[in-house]
């Protein structure tokens, strides 16, 4: 087993660059490939525990993406949010039930519910893969990365009322809502009880690996608590996420930050392609259950087809409906939320990929649910269809849409004026600190250089885009210099005229100076 992870990992290095060649989302790659790889003679067939994966995979995905979330433009946009993470699943699950119900009429309804709830919620990982590579209106960023991180709570909550119903016979609508409420509120009281430790201990964790190792394992922490309590583990996750991830710019300091982004970064990235991998991977062992290829042609094809219709149509039923609502509301004089419009309701409509949420509870169906193997063959094709096709074509889409940056949604302060103020308050900061007791200037230089910056940023009349190629220009110059530095360093070490310690020292100022110049001139 040891050795198949580490063979997925190179194959996850081979198909990520394999991606970047073709221009491909590297989701489409490793999801084909792990597919491909599934039937390789003499591989071993994967198992996988959908709980296990689930605790895995999803508590650090979904910390990574509310830990970098805009609170402010998630508060802003909250019920938009609301509307695709709970009202979208809820919808896209009735139109789903329907359409299974009338093709296979001997399906009970709480069946059908449940292969709605499955296939009903947008995958955080799937949406953060594609979404990485496509620029988006910063509302409609927003409000895709709010649902992806909500949307599961929802799916989960619904699918585990199905379930329960197939196997208890009873269903009470009010027994229903009531649960879902008592799961979200138990969540944020759970994720923020967890967040407001962590605020609270890690400044008084000394060493920085303590401080990192701490903030890694938060998530995980917050999940299991809330699965322990019978709340929302998913929303314990994301509220902890939006907390911590609120408080870092002050309990962080710059190493912690540097070192701790670094180590988060590489682990999410192999975590989430780890994902793609091995829902590619489980196909053989989905193929395997219901019987083979032929059995899937023959008796399933019909149905699942159409199942993959209802849920794409059924997404854009939902945007355009809401889009509609809004503009009459509006047209009524009452002041809501500016409708979407058509081309960005497409672009969130074209969206919605599905992934490892999808897979992982598909494959927790018990034995005796009514169409269990329909269900896992249906599950796979819509994470297939949604990641191949709609993965593949959403930057066409986005481009063709011709979307713009809404001038309303602009903070108060554009870059330029945010640099300004903050150039001037360091400038104050060192005029006061300049100074002996005795009204010496101690510091001629150092309150020269700041004095400078913050004189020439508040006084700069260029362009938007006069300034970005000042900037580019003089950082380009920087790390001109900082390549010419480094390989000097290389050159005396390899001539034995410094020793290691000389070279990893000068090298790691160096390395800061680089940092440092990439994030400005970025």
């Amino acid at each position: 087993m040891f050795e198949l992870i580490v063979g997925m990992f190179l194959a996850i290095l081979a198909l990520h660059w394999l991606a970047d060649r073709l221009g491909l989302p590297p989701a489409v790659a490793l999801l084909a490939g792990g597919g491909a790889l599934a039937f390789v003679p003499g591989l071993p067939s994967i198992a996988i525990n959908p709980e296990l994966v689930l605790v895995i995979f999803l508590p650090p995905l979904l910390m990574d993406g509310a830990w970098f979330t805009a609170l402010a433009l998630f508060r802003r946009h909250l019920i938009g949010i609301l509307a695709l993470a709970v009202g979208a699943v809820v919808f896209t699950t009735a139109v789903v039930a329907v359409v299974a119900h009338l093709l296979l009429p001997g399906l009970p309804w709480a069946a059908c519910v449940a292969l709605g709830a499955i296939v009903s919620p947008p995958d955080a990982v799937s949406a953060r893969a594609v979404l990485q590579r496509v620029k988006l209106p910063r509302r409609l960023s927003t409000l895709l990365e709010g649902e992806s991180l909500l949307n599961d709570a929802s799916g989960l909550v619904l699918f585990r009322f199905a379930v329960a119903t197939v196997l208890t016979g009873s269903f009470s609508l009010g027994a229903a809502v009531t649960s879902f409420f008592v799961l979200v509120i138990g969540g944020i009281a759970v994720g923020g009880a967890i967040a407001a430790v962590w605020v609270k201990v890690l400044p008084r964790l000394g060493d920085d690996y303590l401080k990192i190792a701490a903030s890694t394992l938060v998530c995980w922490a917050s999940y299991l608590a809330g699965e322990l309590v019978h709340v929302s583990g998913v929303i314990a996750v994301v509220t902890t996420g939006l907390v911590c991830g609120w408080y870092q710019h002050v309990v962080f300091s710059a190493s912690v930050r540097m070192r701790g982004v670094a180590f988060w970064q590489v682990m999410v990235f192999l975590l989430e392609a780890s994902v793609f991998i091995l829902i590619g991977l489980s196909l053989r062992g989905v193929l395997e259950r219901v019987g083979g290829l032929s059995v899937v042609i023959d008796r399933m094809a019909l149905p699942v087809l159409a199942i993959i219709a209802a849920v794409t149509v059924a997404r854009f039923v939902w945007l355009f409906g809401s889009d509609a609502v809004l503009a009459a509301l509006r047209g009524l004089g009452i002041r809501t939320r500016a409708p979407l419009g058509p081309r960005a309701a497409t672009v969130m409509s074209w969206a919605g990929m599905r992934g490892v949420v999808t897979l992982a509870v598909a494959l927790t169906l018990p034995q005796a649910m009514p169409g269990r193997d329909l269900m896992l063959v249906t599950a796979f094709a819509v994470i297939l269809v949604t990641v191949l096709v709609q993965g593949t074509t959403l930057g066409l889409v986005i481009r063709a849409a011709g979307l713009r940056e809404d001038p309303a949604s602009h903070p108060p302060l554009d870059l330029a004026e945010a640099e300004a103020a903050m150039l001037q308050a360091q400038y104050e900061a060192v005029e006061k600190l300049a100074y002996a007791e005795d009204g010496s200037l101690r510091h001629p230089r150092l309150l020269d250089r700041f004095r400078r910056r913050a004189t020439i940023s508040a006084s700069y009349d260029g362009t938007d885009e006069q300034r970005r190629e000042d900037i580019d220009a003089h950082y380009g110059v920087i790390l001109a210099a900082v390549a010419a530095g480094r390989a000097e360093l290389v050159r005396l070490h390899r001539a034995i005229q410094i020793d290691d310690e000389t070279l990893h020292d000068l090298e790691h100022d160096l390395d800061l100076e680089e940092l440092g110049a990439i994030a400005a001139k970025a």
